[in-house]
């Protein structure tokens, strides 16, 4: 009997349904014990009972299912993603603050001179487009990061507070603040500090200092990070800060912040995103800070796409590395490592369509994370969840809500080296009808997105 075409698959409508014949990466199966026979990728075939909206069983395969049937054949199915790290302030900004050169530097010129136009109707409009293009690809979760600046935070967080409660049930949204580090050690760090509080978002920042770029760490870092912990165990609040985003080795905030952490009790509360100088460090010195990372149990996250785009650059000049951290010495330590979008559209990073399944595809290539493939969906399914207490995304258990998305791949290798425009996203048990959002709908206008229909 031939196989059945993807395209040809009759999706549910019932409340009640079998998928069978289901591959799944054990990697994002909640408890895969009871799957003993996996493939050489680490895969589980799987039949999986989804009853009322939620996953109500999940099984090896079996010839006898009772009910409705649908066999999918040996295609991947994967829960819904995270995007654990990014900026849905700034995305879809690169027209009209375009960065001239694409460095480091004249993203944040570029960002700064752009800022007078994040009024309240302009920022409900580019973020809703982001998280229209990311629950049509998938996502169901998402970290910001919010730029907080006095002249921004009474602008930005409102409409925060506002699309966390628009989107309940469609994306849960995380928030996290961001400044350079010195601007909290005044009065203003209490402002914003009370800000994410009231928001039940997360204290960030920046390591780098206020005036300058990512460089030498600064004399007084640990000062900084006290005062920034202080405030975050004020008002009991997670941690998220950028660090050291730069070739410079000399740039080593990072032991600082683990250290801290230790000082302050945030043992396993505090995330870091990129870390990029530690790949030019000496190996001693990587191994001296991957110690005091796993002491203090920081979760990071890699952002491949945006260091590949922004680190190494230098007009006319063919960039000599990558920019990404050292992910495969802390996945061997028992790092806790995601991989995420970033920014998208912006002057930081001119492409992009808030997609984590693509950032998924690049960060394999990027990082080297093949031969085998079998931690690789971890990176954006199951770490993540765990970073952001994301219960019910990014991987697959009973009981929780039918979350999931359906590939025309069997194998990894298949899902790998296509982008799979054509995948099949499932909330609550039922086949989302969407697609990502026309480009015409950035042009000003603040009317708000028409709901996503449900087949």
């Amino acid at each position: 009997m031939a196989p059945t075409r993807f395209a040809d698959i009759a999706w549910p409508s019932a409340r009640r349904y079998w998928i069978v014949n289901a591959r799944v990466p054990a990697c994002l199966l909640n408890d895969a014990s009871a799957f003993t026979a996996r493939d050489v990728e680490d895969q589980a075939l799987a039949d999986i009972l989804i009853e009322n909206g939620a996953f109500a069983r999940i099984e090896p395969s079996s010839d006898t299912r009772d009910g409705l049937v649908i066999d999918i054949g040996g295609r991947q199915l994967w829960p819904t993603l995270i995007d654990i790290h990014t900026h849905l302030d700034k995305g879809h900004t690169v027209e009209r603050g375009p960065n001239p050169d694409g460095t480091f530097l004249n993203a944040r010129i570029a960002t700064a001179n752009d800022r007078p136009n994040w009024t309240m109707p302009d920022l409900r409009r580019r973020m809703r487009f982001g998280l229209r293009c990311a629950e049509a690809h998938g996502v169901s979760a998402i970290r910001t990061h919010i730029d907080t600046y006095p002249e921004t935070i009474e602008r930005s967080w409102p409409v925060v507070r506002e699309l966390r409660e628009e989107w309940a049930g469609r994306i849960a949204l995380q928030a996290v603040s961001l400044c350079p580090v010195d601007l909290l050690t005044g009065d203003y760090g209490d402002r914003v500090a009370r800000t994410v509080a009231q928001a039940q978002g997360l204290l960030g920042g920046v390591t780098r200092p206020a005036e300058g770029d990512h460089a030498a760490t600064p004399a007084n870092i640990a000062e900084q990070l006290d005062r920034l912990f202080t405030l975050a165990a004020r008002h009991d609040i997670d941690v998220d800060l950028h660090v050291d985003e730069t070739h410079d080795p000399l740039a080593a905030s990072l032991p600082h912040i683990a250290q801290a952490a230790l000082r302050h009790g945030y043992k396993g509360r505090v995330t870091c995103g990129h870390c990029c100088s530690l790949a030019q460090q000496s190996e001693s010195d990587i191994d001296r800070t991957l110690d005091l990372v796993a002491e203090a149990e920081l979760s990071i996250v890699t952002l491949p796409t945006v260091n590949l785009y922004l680190q190494d650059r230098t007009q006319g000049r063919t960039p000599r590395w990558r920019g990404v951290t050292v992910v495969h010495e802390m996945l061997k330590r028992g790092i806790r490592v995601a991989a995420a979008g970033d920014n998208c559209r912006d002057s930081f990073y001119a492409y992009g369509d808030h997609d984590v399944f693509d950032t998924f595809r690049q960060a394999v290539r990027i990082l080297h994370l093949d031969h085998p493939l079998t931690i690789a969906p971890a990176l954006v399914g199951a770490n993540p969840s765990r970073i952001g207490k994301l219960e019910g995304h990014g991987s697959l258990a009973v009981g929780q809500p039918a979350r999931f998305v359906v590939f025309n791949a069997r194998s990894l290798n298949e899902l790998v080296s296509r982008p799979h425009a054509d995948r099949i996203v499932f909330r609550d048990g039922e086949r989302l009808v969407t697609q990502v959002p026309d480009y015409d709908e950035l042009i000003e206008q603040d009317e708000p997105a028409e709901a996503v229909r449900v087949a």
